[in-house]
């Protein structure tokens, strides 16, 4: 066996930075994977959500799903942008995110504890397993790139400081809501400070058409959890004989899945750019994206529930729990992207249907009425985007 082929097949390799110009770039069977764990867990958030709405705690349901999903998307970002650097594919860092694998299970397992109980302790255990495997990689990077070691050295010693924070938090409940949510709000801000203060002394080597294939693969994945939610509801309904009125709800769905789905993915790339600022508002801004996708399918399942009178709430709370999430959708989609690659009125068109979404519930046929705006937003922005890219061939 030849030196270069003994490389290839050796259980432990250096972990030198990748190539960010690397030519076919695409996601791994081992990230696609991680997708898979992670959407489990943002499938329980979104089923903790529906439970809330249908019960009418709503603001602590949505509180608590922020938490819940701000918690899995965090791990799941900072996985995908150091695989997008670093990735060598050997037998120690399969095993290490086959571990982080196992916190999201083992966070997913406590989703539904966060909103019956709200007690943190399984999210944050199965937290710190997926984070504490993280530092263990940077600390690998830190090693085998001089050229970031300071950076790789910064991501592990923030991260570890902040779990520690985190296991101190586990310590001191029970707490009230109040505390609570202070406290956790403190913890996110410790951990978005990590990437951006480590970025400063040398930025990583992510690939950008790698992250944004990511990025889109897992926002498919939760427009999926829609799809799935609804799907449920229905079928729970159809058993117990209550299927009457539901059919127009089903595509609705479906239709607006298309329309979010269509909207997302348009000729423009989504990062036209690797500066750090840009590349840090699009990162953390697809929160607002990823969250409202797998809001609306929690959405969805209240809706069925209010429709076939298994929750004790106004119809048009279940109209909103629809809208609002569609409309930050499309606002997320305009933070990220349109106001960086449309010009004049025409990157606002997004904001004016976000804000169109937000009134129609107030008319008689609220569902139909919200798909048969997102369906028109999906025309507007097509027609501005083609006009201004054939304005920018031709000018």
């Amino acid at each position: 066996m030849s030196e270069t082929q003994h490389a290839q097949f050796s259980p432990l390799r250096a972990m030198p930075p990748r190539d960010p110009g690397e030519a076919h770039r695409a996601a791994t069977p081992l990230e696609l994977l991680f997708d898979l764990v992670s959407v489990i867990a943002i499938a329980a958030a979104a089923a903790g959500l529906h439970h809330a709405i249908a019960e009418n705690h709503l603001a602590d349901g949505i509180v608590t799903f922020v938490m819940a999903f701000f918690a899995i998307w965090w791990a799941w970002m900072n996985f995908t942008w150091f695989a997008s650097a670093y990735d060598n594919d050997d037998t120690l860092f399969r095993l290490l995110t086959m571990v982080t694998m196992g916190g999201a299970l083992t966070m997913a397992a406590g989703v539904s504890f966060l909103f019956s109980e709200h007690v943190l302790t399984t999210v944050i255990v199965g937290y710190v397993i997926m984070r504490v495997a993280m530092v263990l990689l940077w600390l690998r990077a830190a090693r085998h790139d001089s050229l970031r070691r300071r950076t790789a050295l910064a991501y592990a010693l923030g991260i570890l400081i902040a779990q520690i924070y985190w296991v101190l938090l586990i310590l001191i409940q029970p707490l009230s809501g109040a505390w609570l949510y202070g406290l956790f709000v403190l913890g996110v801000i410790l951990e978005l400070a990590v990437p951006a203060i480590a970025e400063r002394y040398n930025t990583t080597p992510w690939h950008r058409h790698h992250i944004i294939e990511r990025y889109g693969l897992l926002n498919i994945i939760v427009l999926g959890e829609t799809l799935l939610a609804g799907s449920i509801a229905i079928r729970q309904a159809a058993a117990e004989g209550t299927l009457e009125g539901l059919v127009p709800l089903a595509i609705a769905a479906l239709i607006m899945v298309f329309c979010l789905w269509w909207l997302y993915f348009g000729r423009e790339d989504h990062l036209q750019s690797s500066n750090l600022g840009r590349a840090l508002t699009w990162g953390y801004g697809h929160f607002l994206i990823f969250a409202s996708g797998a809001a609306m399918g929690g959405g969805f399942a209240a809706l069925v529930d209010i429709m076939t009178k298994h929750a004790e709430v106004p119809l048009i709370v279940g109209d909103y729990a629809v809208a609002i999430p569609v409309a930050l959708y499309m606002f997320g989609l305009w933070f990220v992207r349109d106001r960086f690659v449309l010009s004049g009125a025409g990157q606002h068109v997004l904001l004016v249907f976000a804000a169109l979404v937000l009134l129609v519930p107030l008319s008689p046929l609220a569902l139909e009425a919200i798909a048969a705006v997102t369906v028109a937003s999906v025309i507007a922005r097509t027609v501005v985007g083609r006009s201004q890219y054939r304005a920018g061939s031709h000018g």
